[in-house]
């Protein structure tokens, strides 16, 4: 190498740091996948004592009175509703902040002081006010005289307070993202739709959701990882029934097998997955817009 192209010795030092960074970021996750894979006799450290997926097969019969399936198909059914609302009050928060909206600057810092509150003050804060609703109701159902008021349970539960609080993690996401791809947003092309004769409905359907289209993408992704994942907005507002991190947390105390490594790996499968889904379908469609010009 020549002195003209000879590299500085800070590359270096900054190549070495960016390298340890990288280790200290994702050695945990790589050190718990590869120790999942231990054989029968294997233990919580290393060394390895042999490989097979006997711990994955210990996982699938079930961890003791946890019920890991049932816990696994609830936090898919509660990421992919959380996505889902993520994408459209998202989308259509950021359709309505491209005009004036009255009270819109208020509405926008209430839903973005989320971020900052400490989330197991929004978990309690929202436990209490579903505990207060559960004492209202109550109290209504007496006073009507209901026969089936003794045996009224709570409100509290997966798709009401659970999913509200996590709407209060992944929503303030979205928007920001939403707010930047219309901030950069050519109004040009819906002029030309309009000028053509598009209705505003058909502008929407055919010009502006196939240009935004991978980012929707991208704030799906964001819905579904961050609640797949969610533990302290959780911990106070899923009621009587458990996430799946929320059992994982749980099991890290009592459970003394690699066959929690087994289940840290398949929950880190499932998030690489939804993003590897994700970057194809982002692609996909960045791809049909380009053949279409």
């Amino acid at each position: 190498m020549s002195d003209a192209t000879r590299r500085p010795g800070a590359f270096f030092a900054l190549a070495a740091f960016f390298g340890l960074f990288v280790l200290f970021l994702y050695g945990p996750m790589i050190a718990i996948v590869a120790l999942s894979f231990q054989g029968p006799e294997g233990g919580l450290t290393f060394p390895l004592r042999g490989w097979s997926l006997h711990w994955f097969a210990k996982l699938w019969e079930g961890i003791g009175v946890v019920d890991i399936g049932g816990a696994f198909r609830r936090s898919l059914a509660l990421g992919g509703v959380v996505m889902a609302l993520t994408v459209l009050l998202s989308l259509l928060a950021g359709l309505a902040y491209r005009k004036r909206l009255p009270g819109g600057t208020l509405l926008f810092y209430a839903v973005v002081a989320s971020l900052i509150m400490p989330s197991i003050i929004v978990s309690l804060g929202i436990g209490l006010a579903f505990r207060l609703l559960d004492g209202g109701i109550r109290t209504v159902l007496e006073g009507l005289g209901a026969s089936w008021a003794d045996d009224y349970g709570t409100a509290l539960g997966l798709f009401t307070s659970g999913l509200g609080a996590q709407l209060t993690w992944t929503l303030p996401f979205g928007l920001l993202i939403m707010f930047a791809v219309f901030n950069r947003f050519d109004r040009a092309y819906e002029e030309a739709a309009r000028d053509l004769g598009a209705t505003r409905w058909q502008t929407l359907r055919h010009v502006v959701l196939p240009l935004i289209g991978p980012s929707l993408v991208g704030v799906g992704m964001f819905g579904f990882t961050l609640s797949w994942d969610e533990i302290a907005r959780s911990s106070q507002t899923m009621g009587d029934l458990n996430t799946l991190p929320m059992e994982l947390q749980g099991l890290t105390t009592t459970v003394t097998t690699p066959v929690i490594y087994a289940l840290g790996t398949v929950t880190t499968v499932v998030s690489f997955v939804v993003i590897g889904l994700a970057l194809a379908v982002a692609w996909g469609m960045r791809r049909r817009r380009f053949r279409r010009r």
